[in-house]
């Protein structure tokens, strides 16, 4: 059966943050993520998820640049401190975004600064049991100008860098808007994937509101031997509990 969490940042955006927990855990969910890190009180994420029995298992680490040459170093900073953050709380996974292409720069030279950076960045990561997940976006309707868009470039980089510490976030939602072939994508690459997020197209709600067969989609990826999280970074298109269980199914 697949591992399965839910991302507190789109489901259950009528409650308090600190309040999304216990609906998740009431499912019989174990395990979610959010984003950004700096803007929660830690302490209370961790006093929910010990009373809920539950683990967290991604955030954000940065949102880049790492396409500006004068930013780099700041932001390998912003992932270190990151790295220590994580592992304060039991998390083994950070979502790592390149930030915007410049256009001042040559495309080339700004895929040479997210290796660099993400080569800077990996020691930090292996020491302390953390997986930088790089994300590839869509530009053409969520992320315009974005850097990163095509899976096949992203799952260069990561060969590149060439670090246990350093996979790919494979975002099925995003990479159906941006090119489809979901299923070959994934299960020829599998061993670069360290962490997949679910949404059905269009719409970004949960699966089985859109064009995406999820449950082949998933049974394949399983099949391939995929050990990692597929994360509901899906909104509601009505109720909440009712999106998290269509994800649920997903796991049966």
């Amino acid at each position: 059966m697949p591992a399965l969490s839910v991302c507190l940042e789109m489901l259950y955006t009528d409650r308090a943050f600190i309040n999304r927990f216990e609906p998740v855990a009431d499912l019989g969910v174990d395990a979610v993520e959010f984003w950004t890190w700096r803007d929660k009180d830690l302490d209370a994420v961790e006093r929910e998820l010990d009373a809920h029995g539950l683990d967290l298992v991604g955030m954000v680490g940065t949102e880049g640049p790492l396409t500006d040459p004068e930013r780099v170093d700041e932001t390998v900073a912003e992932i270190e401190r990151s790295v220590e953050v994580a592992a304060d709380l039991g998390c083994p996974t950070l979502f790592v975004l390149t930030g915007d292409e410049r256009d001042d720069i040559p495309r080339e030279r700004q895929r040479e600064l997210v290796v660099e950076g993400l080569t800077a960045a990996a020691p930090a990561a292996k020491a302390a049991g953390v997986t930088l997940v790089l994300e590839p976006l869509n530009t053409a309707v969520d992320h315009p100008g974005y850097f990163l868009e095509a899976a096949a470039e992203g799952f260069d980089i990561v060969r590149t860098v060439d670090s246990p510490a350093v996979e790919l976030l494979y975002d099925v939602y995003h990479q159906q808007v941006t090119e489809g072939n979901i299923i070959e994508t994934v299960t020829e690459n599998v061993e670069e994937v360290g962490h997949i997020h679910v949404a059905d197209v269009p719409g970004r709600c949960e699966p089985g509101t859109g064009e995406l067969n999820y449950p082949n989609i998933v049974e394949a990826i399983d099949d391939a031997g995929y050990e990692d999280y597929f994360g509901f970074e899906f909104r509601a298109e009505e109720d909440s509990d009712e999106a998290v269980r269509a994800g649920l199914s997903l796991g049966k």
